[in-house]
């Protein structure tokens, strides 16, 4: 830039201040990327750049007109950086909404003219036993699928030589540690994790799958899917137990199918309890699914053993409550009227295709 000697010339240099500005701010918004940004930036900005080349020529100018010019510059210069902050965040916010987008799992059900299909009818039964439970206000809580012998057993109160604990009814993993290590044998292992949490009182159900060493035949499976039911609060009673089954029964079954209890022993439940609902194959006539008895197990159910409540930190003078449990499997079997749970695991499209 040559000198500026006069009045008239200081003015013609903002108007090219002006141009400057109109140009870088064009080269700016022309940027598609923050890369792309970022070099635009450098090019009306840094050292190389027109402003800092005007910036320079300030020593040329008379003395008296520096500091006009001077500020005409700076001005300038922090219109542009405002423009560059503009463009920064409308990049980051444009380039997140593309990683988003690009990250996104499409949930939605595919149409059946391009995929028939449905979910499993034992998935389907999981889920209408998620919304009954949360309609009575319990929580969905998750634990692990493999778990220690201390959860899994020795906190439900099952003593070292009961039968559940022996190699023919669990899977006990090599793990190269010091305890045993198993593949859950129940949902029961979160009950003392829930419990753990210190957080009372407990209302929630546990759906997952879990393992045992069964040999699979009309009402067994090796692995099969259970949900737990945990209730620990002040004043809990048998009788509570006995209307939330009662309840759930009736929600999922109808009002047709009836629901008792008898006695039983669970190590983890005192007083222990099978509950049994009408026979949905027989309508509670008697058939082979049912032994000819018109009842069939569900579950099994009882006030939470004292000793389980202690193992977890709870005052059990103080806090009571009620557990349950029952295959999922088991409990879609009589929904439907299928006479053996290994149709479930068979994939037969015939079968599956029907429900």
């Amino acid at each position: 830039m040559r000198p500026v000697p006069d009045h008239e010339q200081i003015e013609l240099t903002r108007a090219e201040l002006d141009r400057l500005v109109a140009g870088a701010t064009g080269r700016l918004a022309g940027c598609a990327s923050g890369e792309e940004l970022e070099a635009a930036t450098s090019e009306v900005l840094g050292r190389g750049s027109a402003l800092s080349a005007m910036h320079r020529a300030l020593a040329q100018v008379a003395p008296e007109e520096r500091p006009a010019l001077g500020e005409a510059i700076n001005a300038a210069r922090r219109a542009i950086e405002e423009v560059v902050e503009r463009l920064r965040s409308e990049l980051s916010v444009r380039q997140r909404a593309a990683r988003l987008q690009a990250d996104r799992l499409d949930l939605t059900e595919v149409l059946p003219s391009r995929l028939p299909g449905h979910l499993h009818v034992v998935t389907r039964v999981w889920e209408e036993l998620e919304d009954v439970f949360l309609g009575m206000g319990y929580e969905i809580a998750e634990g692990n699928e493999v778990e220690t012998d201390w959860y899994n057993f020795t906190a439900l109160n099952i003593p070292p030589d009961h039968p559940a604990r022996s190699m023919q009814d669990s899977f006990y993993l090599d793990h190269g540690g010091g305890e045993s290590v198993l593949l859950r044998t129940h949902t029961s292992p979160v009950q003392v994790h829930l419990l753990e949490r210190g957080e009372l009182p407990v209302y929630a159900i546990v759906p997952g799958r879990v393992y045992r060493r069964d040999t699979a035949d009309a009402s067994h499976l090796p692995v099969f899917h259970q949900i737990e039911g945990l209730v620990v609060d002040r004043g809990v009673s048998f009788s509570d137990l006995a209307g939330t089954i009662d309840a759930f029964v009736r929600a999922i079954f109808g009002s047709g199918v009836a629901s008792r209890l008898r006695p039983a022993y669970f190590p983890f439940t005192e007083p222990s309890a099978e509950f049994e609902i009408t026979c949905t194959i027989c309508g509670g006539a008697g058939c082979r699914t049912c032994r000819r008895t018109g009842w069939i197990e569900l579950g099994g159910c009882g006030m939470v053993h004292p000793a389980v409540l202690e193992a977890t930190g709870v005052d059990s003078e103080t806090w009571t409550g009620f557990a349950f449990g029952f295959g999922i499997d088991r409990l879609a079997l009589m929904r439907h009227g299928i006479e053996d749970l290994r149709t479930f695991v068979e994939n037969d499209v015939r079968f599956l295709s029907q429900l």
